[in-house]
């Protein structure tokens, strides 16, 4: 049973490639994404319209509500669920995104972690609330300094379950990532293509011409909609995606006036994480995708893994 991987950073165009592979080959596409399993996060996640999900079949794709949580440890076992689906079917899968916890899920395994406490990240919401983020920063430098170090004092989510694991478990994140289990077979095996630039000013540029064409599109009547149902609220996983948490604490505060730039440069640290995880992978086959025929490149390089 194989698979193909296609990972990049966001606005890389890794859909465009996936979508020009399929012209070519019998496959279906298993989303690699953590915001588009929800239902109603269209715009804000460049989710694909309904004539490239006519076109090509794609899975986790609107599966969840986002008042429902969703893990990398889900994520890996639907994955491998729905490529052995799709093999048996005679299709290729090929699983395209820029999740990176979800492909590490997928080829490394995850370490066993403390469950999730709901009154633990209540109480680290509340002194969140009095204190701010980067008050509870520098509690996490005391306790856990090598997770501190690789995260900003704004990155809320992040620094919410690094505490909330101390809390529970009396140990830092730092002690249960060090525990990480074995690689996992076969999906470990599966080739990986990256869409990585040479150039960080071209990213930087799609970057802002997409949130433009989201704000466009009316990202900020998607949000509007969601916060007129009433049952969601901003701590919800699906709504700290990048371009959603940026609008939907916009829309509460009466002022968009700062949205597009707090929007992008939201966008372009997500950017650089994702691509600090993807240089540390060593079996990779990298396309420059800012060269002039990088679909060319990566649908090539696609197509010679496929018939390997």
């Amino acid at each position: 049973m194989r698979a193909l991987c296609l990972a990049g950073p966001t606005a890389a165009g890794k859909s465009a490639v996936a979508l020009a592979l399929a012209r070519e080959l019998p496959l279906e596409i298993i989303s690699v994404d953590s915001a588009q399993v929800y239902r109603g996060l269209d715009i804000g996640t460049a989710k694909p319209g309904a004539a490239e999900r006519a076109a090509v079949p794609h899975h986790l794709i609107d599966i969840l509500d986002p008042r429902q949580a969703y893990s990398a440890a889900r994520f890996a076992a639907d994955a491998q669920r729905l490529v052995a689906e799709v093999h048996a079917r005679g299709r290729l899968a090929l699983l395209v995104g820029g999740t990176m916890l979800y492909f590490k899920a997928l080829r490394e395994g995850l370490t066993a972690m403390p469950a999730a406490d709901a009154a633990v990240r209540a109480a680290i919401d509340a002194e969140a609330a009095a204190m701010g983020w980067p008050a509870l920063h520098a509690e996490l430098a005391r306790v856990d300094p090598v997770t501190a170090a690789r995260l900003a004092p704004a990155d809320s989510q992040r620094i919410q379950r690094a505490l909330e694991v101390f809390r529970v478990s009396g140990r830092p994140l730092a002690h249960w990532h060090a525990a990480a289990r074995p690689v996992a077979q076969p999906c470990a095996a599966w080739p990986l293509v990256t869409l990585e630039p040479a150039s960080r000013g071209w990213l930087h540029g799609r970057i802002a011409a997409r949130f433009d064409d989201m704000l466009a599109a009316g990202l900020l009547d998607e949000v509007r909609g969601l916060q007129q149902r009433g049952d969601l609220h901003a701590d919800l996983p699906a709504l700290r995606s990048v371009g959603y948490r940026q609008a939907w604490s916009a829309l509460e505060r009466g002022d968009t006036t700062g949205l597009r730039d707090a929007g992008i440069a939201a966008t372009r640290q997500l950017a650089k994480r994702q691509l600090t995880w993807l240089r540390a992978v060593t079996e990779r086959q990298v396309i420059a995708c800012d060269a002039e025929d990088a679909l060319q490149h990566a649908v090539q390089a696609l197509r010679a893994l496929a018939k390997a």
